[in-house]
């Protein structure tokens, strides 16, 4: 059996920063928190970049996670919003970083054929998604915060699948070691 883990998910930005915080018990996983940076509010870049910094750094202190989970940034058709993307994400990394939490980053398209099986399923779709898995009672404000939780449950979904096939010896030895994934 697993011990427990907390898994701490960004989905890191210049305008909203998502985050979702996952308890992890063996086969289980449940929503602890989830929330949003808003910065809209900062007309500074730098001041932007220094405030995710210190609010990752106080969601590692408050959660202690023991695993950063964040989205990677994509290419898009905007090279400059890009630049300011992958910088939002080296701060809330080195935010990480500088409290010893080891960083799992995952591709957009990968998080969201976790969640929904498509990877080009929508915010909505991925929301609507993680509401039946982990019982959300209601839906965000921004959904930059489901996101964060889906980069959270992707890296848990992630880990289960390894933990499941990294001791097996063959298949009887899968089917008994994973009852609740097998069909008889």
């Amino acid at each position: 059996m697993s011990k427990e883990r907390v898994i701490l998910g960004i989905d890191p930005g210049t305008t909203v920063m998502g985050y979702g915080v996952v308890l992890a018990n063996g086969n289980n996983a449940s929503m602890v928190a989830m929330g949003v940076l808003e910065l809209h509010k900062y007309s500074d870049h730098y001041l932007k970049l220094k405030r995710i910094f210190e609010r990752v750094v106080e969601l590692v202190e408050t959660y202690s996670p023991d695993e950063l989970a964040i989205e990677a940034p994509f290419y898009g058709k905007n090279v400059q919003s890009m630049l300011k993307l992958g910088r939002a994400q080296g701060v809330a990394m080195a935010a990480a970083l500088s409290r010893s939490v080891p960083i799992f980053e995952y591709a957009p398209l990968r998080i969201k054929q976790a969640i929904t099986g498509r990877g080009n399923a929508s915010k909505e779709q991925v929301a609507l998604i993680l509401k039946h898995l982990l019982n959300l009672q209601e839906m965000p404000k921004y959904l930059d915060a489901t996101d964060g939780l889906a980069a959270a449950y992707c890296h848990f979904l992630q880990n289960q699948k390894l933990a499941s096939t990294s001791s097996v010896k063959s298949w009887k030895d899968f089917i008994s070691k994973n009852p609740g994934r097998v069909n008889r």
